[in-house]
Order: structure tokens, then sequence, then C-alpha cells
């Protein structure tokens, strides 16, 4: 039995699009082969541009969508071959904050019957104790009382995303998978809101999966960091090793294009263009190897893994990654 809170073992997810009486039906590879471990009260930040499969390993591990192929442990068992009420119970122990605060919440609902309705559905407390946990966990995210009778309307958007981290911990979760949580929200309230979230885990001992494009934000919050390309892995390890001293040209690529530089990384010698390849796309080699001003002839002859460079917990998908300081 695996000894992480959340283990992903080559986990694997295509959509089908189109197709007719005549024509098979294009397949997208959205998520290829990735795997990665989130230890108890650890945050695994899992970074990449859009359309790189962050956000459909979010809903994997939930099982809002299903996986195609690979096992998604949590706590050791598959939530793959969960029936309806071992999910139930799977859902308790993890929850989901989405990136449109809004767009998650229930605008006929008041935010205190919001809450208020997870811990009614798995009685986590005695009918009369109900309306006191709501304000409890309201004044933990940094509410008050006064806005159990409000809807979402009359919430500014950092509120609003209180609220759902309210909803999210009112079943007492292990794992909370953050999509974008901060991404649409102004700078200084994303500050806000990414502050609450460290507090919250300190706290309550609460893990994290935290979904994001922004590289400064999960620097901040995250221990240990995954970056995506193309639906694959291409460099994993510790945060500050990472994202300060990157070893994958996409990593560092991504550095360059943060609002918020870093000044500790050097920029590439020659220009990184192009755009992501299609996820109908059958490329052989390195998914990168077309915007990398690095590549070489064997870059386009094969596909490396993550055992292409190894350094202690550091792992990247470049055979060229050892040089990687130098350029």
């Amino acid at each position: 039995m695996s000894a992480a809170l959340l283990e992903l073992r080559n986990v694997s997810k295509s959509f089908r699009s189109g197709g007719g009486l005549l024509r098979p039906p294009r397949v997208a590879k959205v998520v290829r082969d990735v795997s990665f471990a989130v230890n108890r009260g650890e945050v695994f930040g899992l970074v990449g541009e859009s359309g790189s499969g962050k956000s459909t390993i979010g809903r994997m591990i939930l099982r809002l969508i299903e996986a195609d192929a690979g096992e998604i442990l949590f706590d050791g068992q598959d939530v793959r071959g969960l029936g309806a009420a071992d999910l139930r119970r799977l859902r308790r122990r993890v929850q989901m904050i989405f990136q449109d605060p809004f767009a998650s919440l229930d605008p006929r609902v008041r935010v205190g019957d919001a809450i208020a309705a997870p811990i009614r559905l798995h009685g986590l407390r005695p009918a009369a104790g109900v309306k006191d946990r709501v304000v409890e966990l309201l004044e933990l995210v940094g509410l008050s009382s006064q806005h159990l009778d409000r809807h979402p309307h009359a919430f500014s958007g950092g509120q609003r995303q209180r609220v759902a981290i309210a909803r999210a911990l009112a079943v007492e979760p292990e794992l909370i998978v953050c999509d974008e949580p901060v991404s649409a929200l102004d700078l200084s309230v994303q500050a806000q809101v990414v502050n609450l979230l460290a507090d919250l885990r300190a706290r309550l001992g609460v893990s994290y999966v935290f979904i994001s494009h922004d590289m400064a934000v999960v620097r901040h919050l995250a221990s240990r960091v995954g970056v995506l390309y193309a639906g694959r892995l291409v460099e994993t390890g510790p945060a500050g090793q990472v994202l300060g001293a990157p070893r994958h040209p996409y990593t560092r690529m991504l550095l360059e294009a943060s609002p918020r530089p870093h000044a500790a990384v050097p920029r590439l010698r020659g220009a990184v263009a192009g755009e992501p390849p299609s996820p109908f796309a059958q490329a052989q080699g390195c998914a990168f190897a077309s915007r990398c001003p690095h590549a070489l002839d064997a870059c386009r002859a094969a596909e490396p893994g993550l055992d292409a460079y190894v350094d202690g917990a550091r792992r990247a998908a470049c055979i060229r990654a050892a040089e990687l300081g130098a350029w």
C-alpha cells in the first residue's frame, strides 16, 4: 500500500471528437502517462500552459471525469474502482475549489445554506449545531455571521472564493484540489487568498493539489511541483529547485513568461516561439522539440522520460537537462 495520501500511476485520458458513419472519430490525448504523489499535509503544485491537461487531472482525481488508464490511489485505494457509496465517502475526504467561484455557487441559494448543505448531507453535526459550524467556517476564511443570509451576487470575487473555500472545508477534507483558484481575481486579492490557503494548510493539516499557470503563486505555496506540457510531466521536484534553477527548457520558458519575472533565473539564449502541439497530433520524439532552441535530432527521434535527468528528488524529461544551467 502506498504511503502517500494521493498517488497517480501512469494516468492517461483521451477525448474523442467528430466521426461519422464512414469516418472514425479524432482522438485528442490530453493526459499521457502521468505519475506523481502527494503526501499528507503537502502542497503539490501542477503548472503548465492552458491546454496542458492540468484541470483534466484535477477532475480525474475526484472522478468528475473518468481516466482511460492508470491508477489513482487515495489512501492506498484506487478511486477508479469505487462504487457509488464509496465514491460519496471519497468526496467527503477530497474536495475541489474551482477557478470561477460565482459559477460554482448557486445564485439562488444563500451562502449559509450552501455551506450547511454538505454538513447535513454527511451528518457531520447535529441539526442544532449546523448553524454554529457554518459561522465557524465563515470566520475561518475571514468572513462573519453577517454574511450568512446573503446570496453570491452580493459578494466580491475574493469573498465568493472564500465562501467556496468554506464550503470545501465543511466536510473536513484531507485533500483539496485547487483548480486555478486565484487566476480570476485581482492581484491584491490573489495574495490574500493564497495566504489564506497557506494558513489553512498550516492550521488544519490539509493537503492541496494546487493547479495554476502562475509560477510565482506556485513557488510561494507549493513544497513540490510538477510541470506539464502537452499532457505529460516534463519536470518534477522540490518547488524551490525546479522554479529556482529549472532543468527543462519548457520550465525555463514558463518562468521567463511570468508577469512577475524571476531575477535569479537567467534567460535562455535563443528564442522560444510557437504553440503547443495539437492533442490530436501523433508526434514523434519530444513534444517540445519544435519550440526548443536547443533541440537535437535525437530529441525529435525519441520521447525522453522523466528518468532522462535525475538529481536527487528532481526529474526532467530532457536529454540536455544537465547542460541547461550553461545555456
